[in-house]
């Protein structure tokens, strides 16, 4: 089982994507949330450039977010200082989307998108519509090695629904799955492993990869320790930020929430409505996404909550979780850090040498 790191972009990530390869693990990937991070391609390249064997992916981008020239000639210059190391994480959107107050693409939209990047890659002639018109483009100097089209670029679509599975079987596509539990996880890369076989694709080829956060809990530490809470409590609040999301549009939050955690949702949801500016509330919901845990939202950061949507427990429960995905169908286990917390990395390091 391969394992990765995914990290918050920042300018000087490549510091620790290149601690990440030190220690074995296989891959990086790179948030590419606008309003939260720094850009990922230039974090991407600094990486490329200070390391030798990680793949370096995009985990993930939002088509929306970058027209699909912009994102295949940087895919292609990656992939000159770093040949065959790339990997093309893509999704609908939520975080770098919702950070701005909209709503994910369309699945169609997202297919054509991927449909032009590859177009381009391969150097070929593409429909690209802009301002209202289609135009023909391509790549133009290819020959002038300027930018590597040869070697591959891997697919990875972010998927949960049945739509999105379908596509990334019917692409035969890497999956991305961002696994709050153990049992969810495996319901899903089943459903996933279903979709693969019916597009008549070997189980053997699904790349299925598990974005996570948590904590290595020593013996006796509780779930919101200061450290867990920093580690594992930004997952924890993200499905605080959805509620809030789904409340402040009219529909019922957290209808996927376990119920023991209603007063949890509530009293977020509660504090939500008093956001400002009031005509953008997702300003303050999205603060800290993934990152940090906000001290008005830290009373709703339980540890009921932090057991509930992230790998926090011991290493020993930890190896025997991640074990349960593999044997379920994932092939990558990819932990989620967070600013000011890469420590953590070495906890996961010793994780990720039993399985290696």
């Amino acid at each position: 089982m391969d394992f990765g790191i995914a990290l918050p972009t920042a300018a000087d990530s490549w510091k620790l994507a290149k601690r990440a390869e030190e220690l074995g693990f296989t891959h990086a990937w790179f948030y590419d949330t606008q309003m939260l991070s720094a850009d990922c391609f230039v974090a991407m390249g600094a990486a490329a450039v200070n390391t030798r064997r990680i793949r370096l992916g995009t985990g993930v981008l939002v088509p929306s977010n970058r027209i699909a020239p912009v994102t295949a000639n940087a895919l292609a210059t990656l992939n000159k200082l770093a040949p065959g190391r790339i990997d093309f994480g893509v999704g609908t959107g939520f975080t770098a989307r919702r950070a701005m107050g909209f709503g994910a693409i369309k699945i169609s939209t997202m297919e054509a998108y991927i449909a032009q990047v590859y177009g381009l890659l391969r150097c070929e002639t593409v429909a690209f519509d802009m301002e209202g018109q289609t135009r023909k483009i391509r790549f133009l100097n290819p020959e002038l090695d300027l930018i590597n089209t040869s070697d591959p670029i891997a697919l990875h679509v972010s998927a949960y629904g049945p739509r999105t599975r379908a596509l990334v079987a019917r692409l035969g596509a890497g999956w991305i799955d961002f696994v709050g539990n153990v049992e969810a996880g495996v319901r899903e890369v089943q459903a996933m492993r279903e979709e693969w076989s019916q597009a008549g694709r070997s189980q053997v080829a699904l790349s299925a990869t598990a974005f996570a956060l948590g904590c290595v809990l020593q013996e006796g530490e509780p779930a919101d320790s200061e450290r867990a809470i920093a580690q594992a409590g930004p997952r924890a609040a993200v499905s605080l930020h959805r509620a809030a999301d789904e409340a402040l549009s009219g529909l019922a939050p957290g209808t996927s929430m376990p119920t023991s955690l209603r007063n949890e949702l509530e009293g977020y949801v509660a504090l939500a409505r008093t956001f400002e500016p009031a005509d953008a509330p997702y300003l303050e919901n999205h603060r800290g996404h993934l990152m940090l845990v906000k001290p008005e939202e830290r009373p709703f950061v339980t540890a009921d909550l932090i057991r509930a949507t992230s790998f926090t427990a011991t290493e020993a429960e930890i190896k025997q979780r991640i074990d349960t995905l593999r044997a379920a169908g994932f092939t990558q286990f990819t932990l989620q850090l967070v600013p000011g917390q890469e420590d953590a990395l070495a906890d996961w390091a010793r994780i990720r040498k039993a399985f290696a």
